[in-house]
């Protein structure tokens, strides 16, 4: 018999809108500061600048306000649920890479661009009871709070990137950093469902996943342990499971603790 799936986590729609908020807030002021020198500047996606991936940020943020703006779609339930999410992007990569050069090029002025797009998700987003409203969105139809969980994900992630191209220290919403963490943890689980080897990524998830002997009490068999970001550099494809051994980012104990070929769970 397979392994049980297990519920899924709940979000709370008001914690989750301010998280994207305040991580959005973080990146507007940090490529507010930027030079058109640090603009210009080569980031490790792909042929993209600092530039084109602050246009992308933009994106992230107005794509709520874009969907919210169609006719929900039909039906009670969405298309897509949020443990689906991660490895669906990936068919859409070239799309979304097309859309940002083309924003990066038509709006040169990222200042007002980021004001448009937060004052609409201000505007269009509300702070309660509205997070079941079924949103059209470029993978398939998902929940509006689920959505939101999905742009913690993509700020998180291109926070990161950023501050890898530039050598910045923008800062992380606890909030947002946590609700990328734990979904990125659960997509794991979820594509992997056991007991017998346990996932930590202090202090915001512990995930038991992969097949075999399950693990109840005591110290775990199995067990791989690492920080927040390196996991998000992990699941995401920024970083290889053997480096982060190798630099000893990540800790990895027991035979099956071994999680080379399930990663990266997004591209």
């Amino acid at each position: 018999m397979p392994p049980a799936k297990k519920r899924p986590r709940a979000y709370d729609h008001l914690r989750t809108r301010t998280a994207v908020l305040a991580q959005f807030a973080h990146v507007r002021d940090a490529v507010a500061a930027l030079t058109p020198e640090q603009l210009a500047r080569p980031t490790r996606l792909g042929d993209w600048t600092v530039r084109e991936l602050a246009a992308h940020v933009a994106m992230v943020l107005g794509g709520v306000s874009r969907a919210l703006a169609l006719p929900e779609p039909p039906g009670p339930k969405p298309g897509l649920t949020l443990l689906q999410w991660p490895p669906a992007t990936s068919a859409y990569a070239a799309r979304i890479a097309e859309d940002a050069e083309d924003l990066a090029t038509g709006r040169p002025d990222l200042a007002a661009l980021y004001a448009e797009v937060e004052a609409g998700f201000l505007a269009d987003v509300p702070a309660s009871g509205a997070g079941e409203r079924l949103l059209t969105t470029r993978v398939g139809s998902m929940r509006l709070a689920d959505f939101l969980v999905t742009r913690t994900v993509e700020l998180a992630v291109h926070t990161d990137d950023l501050n890898e191209a530039l050598g910045l220290e923008i800062p992380y919403d606890r909030q947002a950093l946590a609700a990328c963490v734990r979904l990125l943890a659960d997509t794991l689980a979820d594509r992997a469902p056991g007991g017998s080897v346990e996932v930590r990524v202090p202090p915001f998830a512990v995930v038991q996943c992969i097949g075999g002997p399950k693990h109840t009490r005591g110290t775990p068999p199995n067990v791989v342990e690492t920080g927040a970001l390196t996991w998000i550099r992990l699941a995401t494809g920024r970083t290889e499971w053997a480096r982060a051994l190798a630099d000893a980012e990540v800790s990895a104990s027991g035979e099956r603790a071994d999680l080379a070929e399930l990663l990266p769970l997004m591209g």
